[in-house]
């Protein structure tokens, strides 16, 4: 006697969310898309957060945990991370927090006029290889690589790769491209805030970087190690 096969049971529902677009160009097109989910006790523990993420589908997910002391969470589709940019920039925005709480560290936020900027340390970014291509159209011109293309010395076998031109040296503009590598379906992030900080802090210099099709990141190094961080954010939906 055969048992007829049972039915896959239907995922759990998505916790109520905000979808922003974080790092948009001046005409308000682009940005990389961020789930935010604003009370994290609908989505407790590691796995469940990492589950909505990958149902999501974006580079980053953000769990608010605290909303008066800025606590977050912040899940890739695989990984937990303990800082990234873009969630950051795009939590601070949504809540209008002055502070923001990462596992990393305590993250000053300011919002002026269409920016909002944060404040951080470019070690709290995951290492990854900053490649620097001779002209703004060989950067635009690459193909995807290959998983392990980028990998830092010692670490996983999927790279982060972050290739960068000068398309204006003298005036700080950046041409860039990143390719996380981490075999989850996001071949490439349209605005990476922490690549933005290590590539900020390697040259020593405020930057203006077009990233992607056309997302906009600004820089700007301060005092004591910390590196400014800021760009324009806009709700994609609820």
């Amino acid at each position: 006697m055969t048992t007829a096969p049972q039915p896959a049971a239907a995922p759990l529902p998505l916790p109520p969310h905000d979808v922003l677009a974080v790092f948009c160009g001046g005409d308000g097109r682009h940005g990389n898309p961020l789930g935010v989910v604003r009370d994290g006790r609908t989505c407790r523990g590691e796995e469940a957060r990492r589950a909505v993420a990958a149902r999501l589908g974006f580079s980053e997910t953000v769990f608010v945990d605290d909303p008066e002391r800025g606590i977050v969470d912040i899940h890739t589709p695989t990984v937990r991370l303990p800082f990234a940019g873009h969630p950051l920039v795009g939590a601070a925005w949504l809540l209008d927090l002055e502070v923001v709480n990462p596992p990393a560290g305590e993250v000053w936020a300011r919002h002026d006029g269409e920016f909002t900027w944060i404040e951080a340390r470019a070690e709290w970014a995951r290492p990854r290889t900053l490649r620097q291509y001779a002209s703004a159209e060989e950067v635009e011109g690459l193909d995807v690589p290959p998983p392990g293309v980028g990998v830092p010395p010692g670490r996983s076998p999927r790279g982060r790769l972050y290739a960068w031109a000068w398309s204006d040296e003298a005036a700080g503009r950046v041409r860039a491209r990143a390719f996380p590598g981490r075999g989850d379906g996001i071949e490439e992030d349209e605005a990476t805030g922490a690549a933005a900080l290590l590539l900020t802090a390697r040259l020593g210099r405020a930057l203006n970087i077009t990233q992607g099709r056309g997302s906009q990141l600004l820089t700007a190094p301060g005092p004591n190690g910390l590196i400014e961080l800021g760009g324009r954010v806009r709700p994609l939906s609820r």
